[in-house]
Parts: structure tokens; C-alpha cells; sequence
């Protein structure tokens, strides 16, 4: 099946437009026409090989909306003309102890991701949503919710569903106090998630000006991180901690805001910490630092499902496939409120 994409075919190139090849449906496949691609920071990371992992060519993209347009033989939850969306994984072996608890990302055979991954039933790679059409087996397609902006309801697929694992996990609801480090694509839909969920919301940020927006996206209150009189008036209040920045960074000067047997959760930043945990933080007030890996497929629909029940969708700046270059520089400078997502439309000019 014949699509046209934008691919990086390198890692100093620019993306640009690709022709290839996407496999037939299976009698458990999808065919998705791609209306909108939300634009991750991994999406960078990856097409620039900043982990050394990357094959080329490669499509970035896994935060896909778009419509049926097709359906396998064995398909059963969808038909042509459903609205529907694709996150980060389009299948798992689905028989090991994390796939049959629902935690495919955590496959102990291996996830397989929606681009960079090789498809385990015929080899080949998959290519992701930065493309005009998607094939994707049943199981790993989930349902937008009636009414919701497809534009604003793709990065939840990835920012959304990382934000609100944990945030079930650790049974967030009325009278809990969560705060969230970093308001950026991920902190942004945090704030929003633990809001809806009926927390008192704080945000904690270096950076002073950034009281107003974290007020209209659910935030209680502001601390500014950097200041020691602010951080001392939060010490023992929260519950969660939801971390989302997305490099080494020193996370001791949060252990003491949280309460007793309160727990720190790293969803931004995947790397070595740089700066030592103090363990006495740790040990004296059973507090624990812990991290989380976007979810599963049913949590992310119980997700979806919230969120279109709460009127939740991310903050976007909608741009064109000819504008994706530009805006990942623009990424590397935190230029963007809150998520780029791609009009795939123009992928036709």
C-alpha cells in the first residue's frame, strides 16, 4: 500500500518527502486516513539520533488522529468513517506478565513501536503518523470520544497518557495535592489531568511570568522553584509529584515538599541524574522517587474517555508538514504553547 510521508534520512538532514511502501491489511488491521500528528519531542530526538538507536529512513509521529477507512475481515470495534487514534505502540506479544496486565509498554518481549521498530509478525519497520495513512492491527487502535477536537486530542496520546498513569496509579482525586515541575507539553496536560481529577494543583517552575497561564490550565498555585522561602512554606504538602522535565536535573530540592510516604514520579527524562539523591530525604519520611512509562492501551482509552467527558484536550499550534523542520528548532528553544500538531491535509500540496 502506497503512502506518501515526510521522513529524516539522515540525522543532519531535513525531513522532507517520502514515498514508501505501508503492508496490506491483515484481517485484524485498521486502515487509517491521517488527519492530524501531534509533534513530540521524541519525534526530534529520534530523526536527529540523539540516542544512537535510530534507522533511517524514518517517519516520525505517534500521537495520530484520523478516520477508517478500511477494516480487516476480524475487525470488530471499528468500521470505515470512525474517528480514531494511534499512540506510541501498534502491537506486544500479548501473552508475557506485563502485556496481560495491560502494560504493553512494558512487553517483556518488546513493545513495537509506532516508528523506529521492526513489526514482529513480517520484519519490516514501522513507519509513523507523519504520513497520510497509517495500517495498524485492531487492538492497538483506540476511540475518539464524540465531539472531542481531533487536533487538540492527539497529544494526549503521548503527553496525556503519560501524565495520567501516574496520576491513576497513585489514586489522585478530591483532597489530593499534586504538584507538577515544568509546564511544557507534558506539564501543561498535567495540570489540566490532576485538575479534572478534582486536586489541588501546584506547579512548581524556575521561571518567574508564568502565573497566568498555569492558572488558566487548572494550577492552584505557583512556587517558584528557585526561591528558598517558597519551597520552605510547601514543605510536607503534597501527595504526588509529577516531574516532567525532560533532562538531568536535580530533584533533591522537591523531596521535602512531599508528605509522609510521598511518592516523586519521573516522566520527562529517561537518563542518568547527575546530582545524587539525598538519601535521608528519601529514608526519613518513607518517601520514595519512582517513574512512569506513557500506559497501556486500556488506560489510555479510560484517558481518552475522561478527557472527553471533561472537556480536556492539549493546548496546540496547528502548522503544516512543510513547517515540520522549523518547528523542531523552535521545540529546542521551548517555543510552542503547548504541542505542534501537524494538519496532515497538507501533506497533499
Amino acid at each position: 500500500m502506497n503512502v506518501l510521508s515526510y521522513a529524516a534520512q539522515s540525522a543532519s538532514g531535513d525531513l522532507a518527502p517520502l514515498a514508501l511502501e505501508r503492508r496490506e491489511p491483515r484481517t485484524d488491521d485498521v486502515v487509517i486516513d491521517i488527519l492530524f500528528c501531534g509533534v513530540c519531542h521524541t519525534d526530534l530526538h529520534l530523526a536527529r539520533n540523539h540516542g544512537g538507536f535510530t534507522s533511517y529512513p524514518i517517519v516520525p509521529g505517534h500521537e495520530i488522529i484520523g478516520r477508517v477507512r478500511q477494516v480487516g475481515a476480524a475487525v470488530q470495534r471499528f468500521k470505515a468513517g470512525d474517528l480514531v487514534g494511534v499512540g506510541c505502540m501498534v502491537d506486544s506479544c500479548q501473552h508475557c506478565q506485563p502485556c496481560l496486565k495491560g502494560w504493553e509498554q512494558d512487553c517483556a518481549e518488546g513493545a513495537t513501536y509506532t516508528y523506529n521498530s521492526i513489526d514482529r509478525h513480517d520484519g519490516m519497520p514501522t513507519f509513523g503518523g507523519y504520513s497520510n495513512a497509517i495500517v495498524v492491527t485492531e487492538k492497538f487502535v483506540l476511540t475518539l470520544p464524540e465531539g472531542m477536537d481531533p487536533a487538540g486530542a492527539a497529544p494526549l496520546l503521548c503527553a496525556g497518557i503519560t501524565t495520567w498513569s501516574p496520576l491513576r496509579r497513585w489514586n489522585v482525586g478530591e483532597g489530593s495535592k499534586v504538584a507538577v515541575i515544568g509546564l511544557g507539553g507534558l506539564g501543561h496536560t498535567a495540570l489540566k489531568l490532576a485538575k479534572a481529577l478534582g486536586a489541588d494543583v501546584t506547579l512548581f517552575t524556575r521561571s518567574s511570568g508564568k502565573e497566568k497561564d498555569a492558572f488558566r490550565l487548572g494550577a492552584d498555585h505557583v512556587v517558584l522553584s528557585g526561591d528558598p522561602a517558597q519551597m520552605a512554606a510547601v514543605a510536607g504538602r503534597f501527595d504526588l509529584i509529577i516531574d516532567t522535565v525532560p533532562y538531568d536535573h536535580d530533584v533533591n530540592p522537591y523531596m521535602p515538599t512531599l508528605v509522609l510516604e510521598g511518592v516523586l514520579v519521573l516522566v520527562g527524562y529517561m537518563g542518568p541524574l547527575g546530582t545524587p539523591v539525598n538519601a535521608g530525604a528519601v529514608v526519613r519520611g518513607r518517601r520514595a522517587i519512582t517513574g512512569s512509562f506513557i500506559g497501556g492501551i486500556a488506560e489510555t482509552q479510560e484517558m481518552l474517555d475522561f478527557c472527553g467527558k471533561h472537556g480536556v484536550v492539549s493546548d496546540v499550534e496547528i502548522i503544516s508538514i512543510q513547517q515540520i523542520n522549523q518547528a523542531y528548532e523552535r521545540i529546542l528553544k521551548s517555543d510552542v504553547k503547548y504541542r505542534f500538531v501537524i494538519d496532515m491535509a497538507s501533506l497533499k500540496s
